[in-house]
């Protein structure tokens, strides 16, 4: 029960759901890149995406100084389910902007 309630409570929220829509669309990108590209600061960011990784959406990869984010992968039903219908959403995504080396 806990894990639907935490899994559900990171998707209550408008700023999650741009996340999470912006990273299925774009794939992999460095919180450097989402900062600029969702025109967050780098503390509210941070603390989105600690949620959505804490909820199994999201991993990490470190390399050197820099964090890269992407949608979990393997991922199970339920947020799979979410996602999809996230992606359903009828909501202009910005481009990303490219800031990082990969």
């Amino acid at each position: 029960m806990d894990d639907f309630l935490n899994i559900i409570s990171a998707v209550n929220d408008e700023t999650r759901v741009l996340i999470l829509k912006f990273l299925c669309k774009h794939g992999e990108a460095c919180v450097c890149e989402l900062q600029q590209s969702l025109n967050m600061i780098q503390s509210r960011l941070s603390r989105h995406l600690k949620i959505l990784k804490m909820a199994g959406f999201l991993q990490v990869r470190r390399e050197g100084g820099w964090a890269y984010y992407k949608i979990q992968a393997p991922i199970d039903n339920l947020r799979q389910a979410l996602l999809t219908e996230i992606n359903k959403i009828n909501v202009k995504l910005p481009k990303k902007k490219t800031l990082c080396k990969t």
